[in-house]
């Protein structure tokens, strides 16, 4: 890959940059040992850019991003910034980042690594070897729908109104990037809203299957309801490969199917745009945790995650699946070879520094390549 990828880094606040560090680690020996480089920019995001810059993202640094090829996020917020006002707070920071790179696509993938079987609330045979996708529209539906709003009624009673609204380009746009997934994955693809009682999820229903119709007639398609799917999700996760859902359905489903591998913080995540005409996509990779903050700075975080949305990147905005399988690979070694820090040991079991996890990665990824 040419080297001339450019690469935005926003470590962002409590773990983040402990996590980050070792994730930059990594980088850097995929460059000299895999010849994939970048041009690497930093800036801030969250809590750390209200104290440096005045503002959860200043402006500079959102150029930054819409003008990358891909953006790589630590984590935000903190009860520092808590008693700032809704608009301030360091989590706006990133809400601005996915609306002006109109980010309309959040990937959330469910996987269970061998090693963390037993961590899981559910049977080890419903989830071992585990590998759902999400798909999750991220710009619409009724988090975004007007009007909205708390009223006051007449009889001195009050009224909160949100609207679930959904157009056929906002459907189709996110249903092509599960299609596309779906390709890439095991072929099938099972597209979930309530039909049976809304009517934006008629809409859904019919435009996901006149698309996959039209483009995608190889990927079988599926429909199930929204609160079938969470039973579903509990009761037999492995009849999934892709699942494509609205803004509020893909909220609460993909936090559950996180929970299936009994390691929320061991999970990535991306959130996608629209590919433009020379084929480029804005694209923003995070954890899926939290900034942590009660272990910030104590060497203790988990970069497990950070790491594995590196990976993400590497697959999703330039294409290098070999790489991104080396990581994955080097992640199952040292799991498998019992490396825990403290947020994925069993009582009684070592824990690793998030230095020291690190380390382990590097030599695993060795190990690979020789």
């Amino acid at each position: 890959m040419a080297s001339n990828k450019k690469l935005l880094i926003l470590a962002g606040d409590g773990i983040g940059p402990e996590a980050m560090t070792q994730v930059r680690r990594v980088v850097d020996w995929m460059d000299k040992r895999r010849s994939v480089g970048f041009d690497i920019d930093e800036g801030l995001v969250g809590g750390a850019a209200i104290d440096a810059e005045g503002a959860p993202v200043s402006d500079a640094t959102v150029e930054k991003a819409m003008n990358s090829d891909a953006v790589l996020l630590g984590a935000v917020g903190g009860p520092k910034w808590d008693d700032l006002p809704f608009a301030q707070k360091p989590e706006r920071g990133l809400l601005r980042l996915r609306k002006d790179m109109v980010l309309f696509a959040n990937l959330r993938p469910a996987l269970c690594f061998d090693a963390l079987v037993d961590a899981s609330a559910l049977k080890p045979e419903l989830v071992s070897g585990l590998d759902i996708m999400i798909v999750r529209e991220l710009t619409g539906g009724i988090y975004f729908g007007e009007p909205r709003g708390i009223e006051e009624l007449p009889d001195g009673t009050r009224r909160g109104i949100n609207t679930q609204v959904y157009t056929t380009p906002e459907i189709q746009r996110v249903a092509r990037v599960a299609f596309d997934l779906a390709k890439k994955r095991g072929n099938r693809l099972c597209s979930v809203e309530k039909a049976n009682v809304m009517e934006s999820g008629v809409l859904w229903r019919e435009e996901v299957t006149k698309l996959g119709a039209a483009e995608f007639p190889e990927v079988e398609l599926s429909h199930m309801y929204a609160d079938n799917c969470a039973m579903q999700l509990v009761r037999n996760p492995k009849q999934f490969d892709v699942i494509v859902t609205d803004n509020l359905f893909g909220d609460i489903l993909s936090d559950a199917a996180a929970m299936l591998t009994g390691s929320l913080g061991m999970l990535p995540s991306a959130s996608l745009g629209d590919m433009d005409a020379q084929g480029r996509r804005m694209a923003l990779y995070e954890p899926v945790h939290g900034s942590a903050p009660d272990i910030a700075g104590q060497n203790k975080a988990n970069p497990l995650a950070t790491l594995l949305s590196f990976a993400m990147m590497l697959r999703y905005s330039f294409d290098l699946g070999d790489d991104a399988d080396l990581i994955e690979q080097a992640v199952q070694d040292v799991l498998a070879a019992g490396k825990r820090t403290g947020d994925i040991a069993q009582p009684g079991q070592p824990v690793v520094s998030t230095s020291e996890m690190g380390d382990a990665i590097l030599a695993a990824l060795d190990k690979r390549a020789a």
